[in-house]
């Protein structure tokens, strides 16, 4: 082709193709999206924790109206009158839910505690008292994990009179091992360290070093330990009622409310279950999510994630 023609070809399209090539984008950019930082969603799913806790509370002073009855309002479904609707007895559903979420948190609350006090003795006890407590310790702690929590649990209740002190000795005695677990791998690696040698060298007693190096080195995964202990006591608690081993049928708890409205969802009654059921599976997320958000954040691998 003549040196004519093709300047004629470039002058005429190479211009605007040129142009064309510089207006598009050689390399795709996203668009960033604001992506909420995991301390942000700790912050509100403490907050909602929080606000949880304040139910619970309202529920307890609201304990006594759970169980009054109303036959001129009997099985009615969900209104403004009542957001949950009613029982065959007349009860409003949302006042005899937040009084068996009541129930079910101070359950949790106390087993929980007693249970974390239990795992923090044993695994202190396995790390530091010697080769022959840590073989009893991590036998018993074997032995415990190698037995279903919900059989044993309703063994125990069962064992103690069932009720409110049943469920909570059974509950506390049946949640440590796994906890007990950490809190010895913890303490075996504070133990191990070299701060801890050179306190003994310059003269300290075993109490001051323990108190001051190596309780503090498991405190923090202990309280995530004892937070995520909380929510298991909860739906254990639950499900150990429904079964008929826990609280009695008299008490206005998530558990009895539960077996109660199997009765009647062939009936057409689907809200003696689905709300107090729902009510239960946030508070067990809730303070789920709140434990391992805490465990993010005094991991040092992930804190800054």
């Amino acid at each position: 082709m003549p040196s004519s023609a093709m300047s004629d070809i470039v002058g005429a399209g190479g211009v605007s193709a040129s142009t064309d090539a510089m207006k598009r984008p050689i390399i795709h950019c996203p668009t960033l999206r604001r992506v909420p930082s995991r301390r942000r969603l700790f912050a509100t799913s403490v907050a909602a924790a929080l606000i949880l806790l304040a139910v619970a509370v309202v529920g307890v002073a609201l304990m006594p109206q759970a169980v009054q009855t109303d036959m001129g309002a009997r099985s009615l479904a969900p209104s403004l009158a009542h957001p949950f609707g009613t029982d065959r007895l007349g009860h409003d559903m949302l006042v005899r839910t937040a009084a068996g979420l009541a129930q079910s948190v101070l359950i949790g609350l106390l087993a929980a505690g007693v249970s974390a006090l239990i795992a923090l003795a044993l695994g202190t006890a396995a790390a530091l008292g010697g080769r022959k407590v840590d073989a009893a310790v991590t036998w018993l702690i074997d032995l415990m994990l190698g037995i279903p929590h919900i059989v044993l649990l309703i063994l125990i209740s069962y064992a103690v009179g069932k009720g409110f002190f049943g469920v909570v000795v059974g509950i506390a005695l049946t949640h440590w091992p796994s906890l007990a677990r950490v809190v010895r791998a913890e303490v075996l690696q504070a133990k191990n360290a070299p701060y801890v040698a050179l306190s003994r060298k310059l003269g300290q007693s075993r109490l001051s070093v323990a108190m001051r190096h190596i309780l503090p080195h498991a405190m923090p995964q202990f309280i995530v330990g004892t937070i995520l202990l909380f929510p298991h006591a909860v739906l254990h608690e639950a499900s150990v009622t429904f079964l008929g081993f826990g609280l009695s049928p008299e008490s206005a708890a998530i558990g009895i409310i539960l077996s109660e409205s199997m009765s009647y969802l062939s009936a057409g009654m689907w809200w003696l279950a689905v709300f107090p059921g729902l009510a239960l599976i946030a508070v067990v997320m809730l303070f789920d999510a709140v434990g391992q958000g805490l465990r993010r954040l005094t991991d040092p691998t992930r804190a800054q994630e």
